[in-house]
């Protein structure tokens, strides 16, 4: 039984593997970045909160293409996903809990979901998963109006629905990732880019990390760092995870990473593509130590909260890190 065996065999039995003959497209260093002509405005709803459907849609659409290489939406998602994978879409609704402001989009997650689906994925084989239902609903997903495809499932583990045996991973601290995780054969990480009062930026790591361990606050010490790195690089995640789509439509610069004041949550505009979680969280902090700098706030090292874990990450093998090697292609539709 898994109970009874080490941490290292409890690793080896729960590491996934991509079916027979499918390689999943991986991209070190590189993020695609696109963005719509036009003002804020002009491609969000009424409350400048959430994008429309068709502009979030053809944004992602875009950066999907300008990342693979391919045609349209389903065919750049094929090169990620194989029509016999169990997925799990691991949004991020945390800052979204209270008025909808500041999560990943219903409007990003609807697209996602079809194009899985279009790949051959059957509905009951797709999961959107976040740690709590409040979480969750931030994003708009199980809210009513806001449906997912007939068959598409949701899941929520609330620190609870942690099937496996503990492992240790760091400081000896013991520790479980989720079970609609571990059921997934290939994982679509959905996030944000902010501020966070503890570790200085949450992305792409974070979302996975402290979103699907049974216990997030006890990996939490010295600004997160390295725990973030060291949760992120187990194989039970880096076998699973294989695309990051970053909503960009706003981006929380201070004071994250709940909506606690609406002056530091900020129209962006921008859908993020990358398979190196790294680059991304790596361009993710720059992101905001430039709007920080240009509002005379100083940086997040500045105020000792710099995101070493990023950095960590790195040097375990997990992506790049240096700005000067992260290649950034931007394009307008």
């Amino acid at each position: 039984m898994l109970s009874t065996l080490s941490d290292d065999a409890v690793a080896r039995q729960l590491t996934a593997a991509p079916p027979k003959g499918f390689i999943p497209m991986s991209v070190p260093g590189r993020v695609v970045k696109v963005g719509k002509k036009g003002d804020f405005a002009s491609f969000m709803q009424p409350n400048q909160l959430w994008p429309q459907l068709d502009p979030a849609r053809q944004m992602l659409e875009r950066a999907m293409m300008e990342f693979t290489g391919k045609p349209n939406l389903v065919e750049a998602m094929k090169r990620f996903i194989h029509k016999d994978d169990i997925v799990g879409i691991k949004v991020n609704g945390i800052a979204g809990q209270k008025g909808y402001t500041m999560a990943v989009n219903f409007e990003l997650i609807l697209p996602t979901v079809e194009a899985v689906m279009g790949v051959g994925v059957p509905p009951e084989n797709i999961t959107v998963f976040e740690q709590f239902p409040t979480f969750l609903m931030g994003t708009r997903v199980s809210v009513k109006g806001y449906d997912l495809p007939e068959g598409v499932k949701t899941a929520t583990h609330n620190n609870l629905d942690h099937k496996m045996p503990e492992i240790s991973i760091y400081q000896g601290i013991k520790t479980k990732y989720c079970t609609t995780l571990l059921e997934s054969t290939a994982v679509i990480d959905m996030t944000q880019i902010k501020d966070h009062g503890i570790c200085g930026y949450t992305g792409t790591m974070k979302n996975i990390t402290h979103g699907t361990v049974n216990n997030p606050h006890d990996h939490h010490a010295h600004l997160a760092s390295p725990q973030i790195a060291m949760l992120y690089n187990h194989p039970i995640v880096t076998s699973r995870v294989r695309l990051h789509i970053t909503d960009g439509f706003k981006v929380t610069y201070d004071r994250g990473p709940l909506d606690r004041d609406p002056r530091t949550r900020i129209p962006h505009g921008a859908v993020y593509i990358a398979t190196d979680p790294v680059a991304m969280d790596r361009y993710g902090w720059h992101i905001l130590d430039e709007e920080r700098k240009s509002r005379g706030l100083k940086t997040l090292a500045g105020v000792k909260r710099e995101p070493k874990y990023i950095q960590t990450a790195a040097e375990l093998g997990l992506g790049v890190f240096d700005m000067n090697q992260i290649r950034v292609k931007e394009v307008t539709i």
